[in-house]
């Protein structure tokens, strides 16, 4: 079984447990990016407390060319680590999305 497979079936023996759903998308991420996106929205709407998403949410995105996407997703999970006193994943938050801004002079 190679590690997709393995993803699959830890997200079929545990679809409540965001982790499950977050490597799965970082794995479709290196293969297909239609996965992918779709992996990242579902954890935006279903999981939107796990705050990990969004930094790698936020890059897909924006390296898509989904700009407003990218600084709307930005922007929840800056909210959603300020809501958690994620204070490491507020910092790399605000420096992606000032980054990413920065780049695209918006």
């Amino acid at each position: 079984m190679n590690r997709l497979e393995q993803l699959l079936v830890f997200c079929q023996e545990e679809p409540n447990d965001p982790f499950n759903w977050y490597a799965l998308t970082l794995e479709y991420q290196k293969s297909d990016p239609q996965k992918a996106g779709e992996g990242y929205d579902k954890l935006v709407q279903d999981f939107p407390g796990y705050v990990p998403t969004y930094y790698h949410a936020g890059q897909f995105w924006a390296e898509a060319g989904e700009e407003d996407k990218a600084k709307a997703i930005y922007e929840a999970g800056i909210h959603q680590a300020e809501q958690a006193k994620d204070f490491h994943a507020l910092r790399e938050l605000k420096g992606a999305l000032q980054r990413w801004m920065d780049e695209w002079e918006m």
